[in-house]
């Protein structure tokens, strides 16, 4: 018999070990912040990068890679966020405005994280009103939250929701990334790897930050966006946003300025935080545009200390991970559930298809394969963000998710050749909270198509519906509608087809809703006689509105 060499045999068996150890999954830590739009992130080069709002965030871009082109397929809280835990769109999961949930059994990317041997947890905003008892570990804020003093629900002897814990002087922003060290130092089993999704209620509004915040860019000018002062030019949107002869500008979409009398920043931040005003401050001394900009001003201080605040709990999250090796290890995504309106247009919060609510920010760290320093232009949506998080867990995606993993993607930086590069997006809350109309629509690399059906779950309450196709090369900041231009007349056509035989495919035919259904391909050709019906049912709204302004009013004594 051979005798071997005891070096030849170590040897064989390091060897033999090495499949084993290159096998291990990656730590998956997801991060989400509420509403932190991309134009808030330094790394995606807008006019706030110069005020540098989120070096530590911006840290994974230059590690790792950055998307230009994420976007989420309903730009409001609780569906996004349906959306990226389950896989699928608002309409299949039933989650289509604020009071969707989602229950246990459909918490579909901790059930599968949990069935490929991961540690799970969710720590955070949650959102989605049912217990999150798919997770081993949570601890979430009730509904929206509070910013200061939180409270969380955890699990406990009580049923859901009775256990609570408080953190009186605290901020959410701190007590959610104490709660999330605690877990790691306290609750992780380190024999497998974990799944944890971090999500922080900023900088939702009203932008109540940290009180250590309130001189920061206290005495900075904020750069405004140039569509702020020329906030709806005659080219920008359609009688869907504006009205037959513009008569709905002040009745659609929220405002900074004084432009929607219903809510704007001009009106509310005065008065729910006069701290931040002059002392002498008095509106009926100044023009709107000094009006609007002195809301401005106000709303994005508020915006950027909230976004402060995050960052640097980030900063104490990834000193943790690099002190105890865990970074390397751990494929890190941050993003936020939607975008949000800085002001552009005029137009405050999210909801809109517009560029800057649509889009997610989305970086992503794994130096194991992601190099480091790299964009790509892809378009992903959040559709797509629990398969690619499953296929980085070594999970084959479930047939019932709605999405596809960008994994390779993030590894070479190079789309597949099947890969669509097409977009979702239908917001289905009609003139709810914000005065955004229902509408649907396809975003590619090339082309943004709108089409403002106009009307609620019951097919009631209609505004004029009406369709935009922007330029999203030549005009970025879509300033100008181009769907009555005949020199994109091919360009419309192929871009319904896309959206028509995008939203069979997905499954959003009408069966939920079917006299919204109604609406919606009623206006579909949109020829002559769907536009003056157009110019009838803006009329119709307008005095509806103006009759609704006035019963305030008449209640008064």
């Amino acid at each position: 018999m051979a005798i071997k060499h005891p070096q030849i045999v170590g040897l064989s068996l390091l060897l033999a070990t090495l499949p084993l150890i290159a096998a291990k999954p990656p730590n998956i830590l997801f991060i989400m912040s509420d509403d932190h739009t991309s134009q808030a992130i330094g790394a995606y080069g807008s006019r706030l990068a110069k005020l540098n709002p989120t070096p530590t965030i911006d840290r994974l871009a230059r590690e790792g890679m950055l998307f230009e082109n994420a976007f989420c397929s309903n730009a409001i809280c609780a569906p996004s966020r349906a959306t990226i835990l389950t896989g699928q769109y608002a309409h299949t999961c039933n989650v289509h405005d604020l009071r969707g949930g989602i229950e246990a059994g459909r918490q579909h990317l901790a059930r599968e994280m949990k069935k490929a041997g991961y540690q799970t947890a969710m720590i955070g905003k949650w959102h989605l009103k049912k217990e999150p008892a798919d997770f081993d570990y949570y601890c979430v804020l009730p509904g929206q939250g509070k910013y200061h003093n939180p409270e969380f629900r955890i699990r406990g002897e009580k049923k859901w929701p009775k256990n609570l814990i408080k953190f009186d002087g605290m901020h959410s922003s701190d007590a959610i990334t104490d709660q999330a060290l605690k877990w790691f130092k306290e609750e992780r089993d380190q024999s497998k790897p974990f799944f944890l999704m971090h999500h922080y209620k900023a900088p939702h509004d009203y932008f109540e930050h940290a009180h250590r915040y309130k001189d920061y860019l206290a005495d900075v000018e904020i750069p405004k966006p140039d569509n702020l002062r020329d906030s709806h030019p005659t080219r920008f949107g359609s009688i869907a946003t504006r009205g037959y002869q513009d008569e709905l500008i002040p009745h659609v979409g929220t405002s900074i300025g004084n432009r929607n009398p219903r809510r704007s920043y001009a009106e509310d931040l005065p008065k729910k935080f006069p701290q931040d005003y002059p002392a002498d401050y008095d509106p009926s001394k100044l023009n709107d545009q000094q009006v609007k900009d002195m809301a401005y001003n106000v709303y994005l201080r508020k915006y950027l200390r909230c976004v402060k605040g995050v960052d640097d709990n980030l900063k104490r999250l990834f000193t943790y991970l690099d002190s105890t090796g865990i970074m390397d290890q751990t494929v890190i995504i941050y993003t936020g559930d939607q975008g949000f309106m800085l002001g552009e247009h005029d137009y405050q919060d999210k909801r809109w298809m517009y560029e800057e609510s649509m889009r997610m920010p989305f970086l992503i760290r794994y130096p194991e394969t992601i190099k480091a320093g790299s964009r790509v232009d892809a378009v992903v949506g959040n559709v797509d963000y629990a398969p690619t998080m499953l296929d980085f867990a070594g999970v084959k995606k479930p047939g019932y998710m709605q999405g596809r993993s960008f994994k390779s993607i993030c590894e070479s930086g190079k789309e597949p050749n099947d890969w669509p590069n097409e977009a979702y997006y239908r917001y289905w809350m009609h003139m709810a909270h914000h005065d955004n109309p229902g509408h649907v629509g396809i975003r590619t690399k090339e082309y943004k198509l709108i089409y403002y059906y106009g009307a609620d779950y019951k097919g009631s309450n209609q505004t004029p519906p009406a369709w935009e196709l922007y330029d999203m090369k030549k005009d970025p900041l879509e300033s100008t509608n181009l769907y009555d231009d005949q020199k994109y007349a091919a360009t419309i056509v192929e871009l319904k087809a896309r959206l028509a035989s995008l939203r069979q495919r997905i499954g959003d035919d009408g069966r939920d809703f079917p006299k919204t259904e109604k609406v919606l391909q009623e206006f579909w050709d949109y020829d002559g006689a769907d536009r003056e019906k157009a110019r009838k049912i803006s009329r119709e709204f307008l005095q509806r509105r103006l009759q609704e302004l006035k019963a305030p009013a008449q209640k008064k004594p």
